[in-house]
């Protein structure tokens, strides 16, 4: 059953993880859509000042304190949401903490609760949406997983275990809502590096700040991307032409890739800061403060992701490029070994090659622009 969204300025819509980064980002560009947002988040200060902000600019919000990790908690702000607005249309799962450490540092209890929070945290909130969502008549689930859900990287096992489980959550949803004719529809979105506090915030093993390797995006473009799903609903949305890239080297060459990502220097380098751990996290916690969008990069990042808005919603589109990727990543090689002409280069001369295809392939759809119903370089 095909699902009817409202307009955005008659939804209610639940976003959690609404404190800072992505969920706060989008928990203002819904309000300022005219939607009425309840925002949740475990600190309060943060809800606070976010409320504040929105009220101040017009909107309608609503903060309501919550531990995702809490079902209990989960259970009474979706009833909040529907005491006071009346239903919920739209339910945004944004929440996730962050881990940073090779994974056999990593005690059990640490890794427990990164999943507890980014993976049981968005179970407890399809879990408290659904049926208002089908009460509702139609209705978009949202969830946040990332592009580590379809590629890892070191030093991030719990992080990644959570993103990749979260996919396969979805799949398995959007299937039986699908069987059940149900209108509610669930849209996965995998964005790439963003700069938010995510990073400052998370619990370092590593004796160093962790940070998003580079490109990185704003937070506000991952939130164009939800926002839109709000209203034109797509099976999964990555975020950043660098998750094309990402998705391009896990789908045809994922071994040569992980010898890649093995090599010190661009697996593990490129994710640390040279500035020494605070040994502050909100892993228990969260930190006191009043939230923000942004992380430490003071705005030099992509502001918006050419990539997402003229592809990530079309799935037609999304397989093309996959296609162009696959092209140029194996015909040419695979023509020189079956004529025998060339012998077998070395993994590093492989990774080379792969890492520059990836890059010129992110370049040529990011240099590309919409004209009419077809892609045109600009």
């Amino acid at each position: 059953m095909p699902t009817k969204t409202k307009p955005l300025s008659e939804q209610v819509i639940v976003v959690t993880g609404a404190s800072s980064g992505i969920g706060r980002a989008t928990a203002l560009q819904f309000a300022r859509q005219g939607a009425r947002v309840v925002a949740a988040a475990r600190s309060e200060e943060a809800l606070d000042t976010l409320v504040s902000e929105i009220q101040g600019a017009g909107g309608d919000a609503l903060a309501v304190p919550t531990d995702v990790a809490q079902w209990p908690q989960v259970q009474a702000l979706a009833q909040a949401a529907v005491e006071h607005y009346g239903g919920i249309d739209t339910w945004v799962n944004a929440a996730a903490v962050h881990l940073y450490g090779r994974a056999e540092d990593i005690t059990v209890e640490e890794f427990s609760r990164v999943v507890q929070i980014n993976l049981m945290g968005q179970v407890h909130g399809a879990y408290a949406a659904l049926p208002y969502l089908r009460r509702s008549g139609g209705g978009v689930l949202i969830g946040v997983s990332s592009v580590e859900g379809v590629r890892a990287v070191p030093l991030q096992a719990p992080y990644v275990t959570s993103k990749w489980a979260l996919r396969g959550f979805y799949d398995v949803l959007r299937m039986e809502l699908m069987a059940d004719k149900a209108p509610v529809a669930v849209t996965t979105i995998l964005p790439a590096s963003i700069d938010t506090p995510l990073f400052a915030h998370a619990r370092s093993k590593l004796e160093a700040l962790p940070k998003p390797p580079p490109p990185v995006y704003a937070p506000e473009a991952v939130a164009r991307a939800i926002v839109k799903a709000a209203t034109h609903p797509t099976r999964e949305v990555p975020v950043g032409g660098s998750a094309l890239q990402f998705i391009l080297s896990q789908r045809f060459a994922p071994a040569l890739t992980d010898r890649l990502m093995a090599v010190r220097r661009i697996g593990f380098a490129s994710q640390v800061t040279d500035q020494s751990d605070t040994g502050s996290d909100n892993l228990e916690q969260p930190l006191p403060g009043p939230g923000a969008v942004h992380g430490e990069l003071n705005g030099h990042a992509f502001q918006r992701s050419r990539y997402t808005e003229w592809l990530g919603h079309h799935p037609a589109l999304q397989r093309s490029a996959l296609a162009a990727g696959l092209t140029a990543t194996a015909a040419v090689p695979v023509a020189a070994y079956v004529t025998g002409r060339v012998r077998r280069p070395s993994w590093q001369t492989q990774a080379a090659r792969q890492a520059a295809t990836l890059v010129r392939q992110g370049r040529r759809w990011a240099g590309r622009r919409w004209s009419g119903n077809r892609l045109v370089r600009s």
